[in-house]
C-alpha cells in the first residue's frame, strides 16, 4: 500500500544523476549578498587606491586633453586613456566579484560543469507546467522571502538614515568635498549592514533549499527496488544465469569422469576422481567430485567407463574437503594417494 510514497533518502546513484543533470541545493541569494557584502566591503580596502585613480582621470581630462584641439585622433587618444584608467579603477572591484561569486557557488555545490540544463526541453514552455510553478508552494515562499529582506533592508536604511538626522540637516552648510565624504560614509555603512542582512538571510534560505531538494530527492521503496534491477540485474534472472552455470559446470565435470584412473568413494555419499599423468602432472590431479547425487552419477559413469572404484572413508572425505576440481592433491595425502594408484594399476595390469 504505502511502496509508492517517497519516504527512502536518495540512493547515492540517484544522488550522482541529480548532480549530473545541475539539479543540487543551491540558493541564488548567497552569490549576491557575498558579492554585495564584499564589494562594498573592496571600496573600504582600496578607497585611497580608487580615489589616486579617479584624480588621475579628472586632472589628465581637465590639464591635457581639454586643451588639445579637437580632431580624430585627439579624440581616440582621449577615449583609449579614459577606458584603461576606468579599466584600472574598475579592476579591485571586479576582481573581487568574480572571485567571491565562484567562491560561493562552490561553497554550495563544490566543483560542478555540466550542460544538461542548457539542452532543449519541451516540457519547460508546456503552459500547464507553468501554471502550476506560478501557484506552487515554492513561489509563495519565494514572495515571503522577497517581502521580508525588502521589509529588513527597508527597517536598516530608515534607521540609519534616522540616526544621521542631524549631520542631514547641516548638509546645506558643508562644503561639497564634505558632502561627498558624508554622502560616501553612510553609503559604505548601508552598504556592510544590508550585506551582513542578506548574507544571514541567504543562509537560511540555503538551508531550506537544502531540505526542498533533500525532499524533492527522496525515493520509494519501488524506486530503491528498480534502481537495484537496472544496476545489478533482475535476481530472478541472475538466479537462472548462475543456475544454468552450475549445470554447465557440472556437465564439463562429468565429461571429465571418464579420463580418471580412479574413483575414491565414502562409498555412499562422497566421490572424487583423480587421474594420474607420471609425463604430464607433477601430482595426481581431482578431475570430478561430489556428495549424494553427484557421487552417485560420478560412479554410475566411472561403471560404463571400466573405471575402478575404491572405497576409502577418511580419504574420500579428506579429498573432497581440501582439494578443489583441476587442482592437485597436497603433498600430506600423497602416500595415501599413492597407495590407492598402486593398487589400480596392479589390478590393471592384471585385467590385461
Amino acid at each position: 500500500m504505502f511502496a509508492g510514497e517517497k519516504t527512502e533518502q536518495a540512493t547515492p546513484k540517484k544522488r550522482q544523476e541529480s548532480r549530473e543533470k545541475g539539479q543540487v541545493a543551491k540558493s541564488m541569494d548567497l552569490p549576491a549578498a557575498f558579492i554585495l557584502f564584499f564589494a562594498f566591503l573592496s571600496f573600504y580596502l582600496f578607497g585611497g587606491y580608487m580615489k589616486d585613480q579617479l584624480m588621475d582621470v579628472f586632472r589628465s581630462v581637465f590639464n591635457d586633453y581639454l586643451l588639445l584641439d579637437l580632431s580624430i585622433e585627439n579624440v581616440s587618444s582621449l577615449f583609449k586613456q579614459l577606458v584603461i584608467q576606468s579599466l584600472l579603477l574598475l579592476t579591485p572591484i571586479l576582481l573581487i566579484t568574480v572571485v567571491i561569486a565562484i567562491f560561493s557557488n562552490y561553497l554550495q555545490i563544490g566543483f560542478l560543469m555540466t550542460g544538461d540544463p542548457l539542452k532543449m526541453k519541451f516540457n519547460k514552455i508546456n503552459p500547464i507546467e507553468g501554471a502550476k510553478n506560478i501557484f506552487s508552494m515554492r513561489t509563495v515562499v519565494d514572495f515571503m522571502k522577497s517581502v521580508l529582506k525588502m521589509s529588513i533592508i527597508g527597517y536598516v536604511v530608515y534607521s540609519t538614515l534616522w540616526g544621521e538626522k542631524s549631520h542631514l540637516m547641516d548638509l546645506a552648510r558643508l562644503p561639497l568635498e564634505n558632502i561627498f565624504l558624508f554622502a560616501g560614509s553612510v553609503t559604505f555603512k548601508l552598504g556592510i549592514k544590508i550585506g551582513l542582512i542578506l548574507i544571514v538571510l541567504a543562509l537560511f534560505d540555503y538551508m531550506y533549499q537544502k531540505y526542498e531538494f533533500e525532499k524533492n530527492l527522496r525515493m520509494s521503496k519501488q524506486d530503491i527496488k528498480d534502481e537495484y534491477k537496472k544496476t545489478e540485474g533482475d535476481p530472478l534472472i541472475k538466479g537462472k544465469i548462475r543456475e544454468k552455470q552450475r549445470r554447465m559446470a557440472m556437465q564439463r565435470m562429468m565429461q571429465e569422469v571418464p579420463k580418471a584412473d580412479v574413483v575414491i568413494t565414502n562409498p555412499t555419499h562422497f566421490a572424487v576422481a583423480l587421474k594420474y599423468d607420471s609425463k604430464n602432472m607433477q601430482a595426481p590431479t581431482v578431475l570430478a567430485k561430489g556428495t549424494d547425487y553427484i557421487a552417485l552419477k560420478i560412479k554410475q559413469i566411472a561403471k560404463e567407463n571400466s573405471i575402478v572404484t575404491m572405497e576409502n572413508k577418511p580419504l574420500a572425505r579428506a579429498l573432497y574437503a581440501q582439494v578443489e576440481i583441476g587442482e592437485a592433491i597436497p603433498a600430506d595425502m600423497f602416500q595415501a594417494v599413492a597407495e590407492v594408484l598402486a593398487f589400480v594399476y596392479k589390478v590393471k595390469g592384471k585385467a590385461n
